[in-house]
């Protein structure tokens, strides 16, 4: 009996990971040829040493998808004109202010407003934090961390390509990032198990905010594009994680398929 019990298990897994490669392949399908900006720009501050890692998982990422991108720190690659060539904007790490002039953001807003797509990594959350907009648009605003530590994550949502392959319970080295002005139609995916983060300051905030969890990665759409945000991904030892970066593939999947 537990011998068929086990063959049984063993055909039913076998059936749903070929239907999550067909859904997957199905999705590549989609975005082949896209074209996607990473954006690294930091202002003054805290500047994350993650950047170069984030940058050659991501460009390897894309090569493997077919996906087409480009890199720069450079706020003049803000124009309406240059934003014309791409699909998708990836701020990867970007913190505090990242434009130089009233200009580059009218771009950046108007490339969202067109339908672009936007994928946030890590302490992109902070960035712009005197512009509504691009709270709202990001899905919520950086206010503080735990210390860096291993932690639980748990899987609020199974059915997203950044989600669907990870356990029901993560065991993450990581930031545990709290957000504030968190935008309410985000649809959470990733949730922090706060029982298992030490956080001296955790009365202060997110309290019993969320009760034991905080989210960490969300999705939604937002002003005409869709966006999606994950707070992971502080060390640049994570960016060379098989799991870190499928989740990273997955954000950018589901970014990028509608469009």
């Amino acid at each position: 009996m537990k011998r068929r019990s086990l063959i049984i298990f063993f055909l039913l897994a076998g059936t749903f990971i070929s239907a999550l490669s067909q859904s997957t392949e199905s999705m590549l399908s989609v975005v082949r040829g896209k074209h996607v900006l990473i954006y690294t720009k930091n202002g003054k501050g805290y500047v994350h040493k993650n950047i170069p890692a984030s940058i050659k998982a991501l460009k390897e990422i894309c090569a493997g998808m077919g996906i087409v991108a480009d890199a720069t720190e450079d706020p003049g690659a803000f124009t309406q004109e240059n934003l014309n060539k791409y699909d998708a904007l990836i701020f990867s790490n970007t913190n505090n202010e990242v434009f130089d002039t009233e200009g580059q953001k009218k771009a950046f807003q108007d490339f969202i407003r067109r339908g672009g797509g936007f994928v946030g990594i890590h302490s992109a959350n902070a960035t712009e934090r005197d512009w509504p907009w691009m709270w709202a648009m990001v899905g919520g605003k950086f206010i503080r961390h735990a210390p860096h530590q291993q932690f639980i994550v748990v899987v609020t949502d199974p059915d997203n390509p950044s989600t669907c392959f990870l356990p029901d319970r993560w065991t993450v080295h990581d930031e545990c990032y709290y957000s504030n002005e968190l935008n309410p139609d985000i649809h959470v995916l990733l949730s922090a198990d706060l029982t298992t983060v030490e956080d001296k300051n955790r009365d202060e905030y997110p309290g019993r905010t969320f009760g034991d969890l905080f989210p960490l990665c969300w999705c939604h759409t937002y002003d005409g594009g869709r966006e999606w945000y994950t707070a992971l991904g502080h060390d640049a030892e994570t960016y060379n994680d098989p799991v870190f970066r499928r989740h990273l593939q997955g954000g950018l999947l589901w970014v990028l398929e509608k469009k």
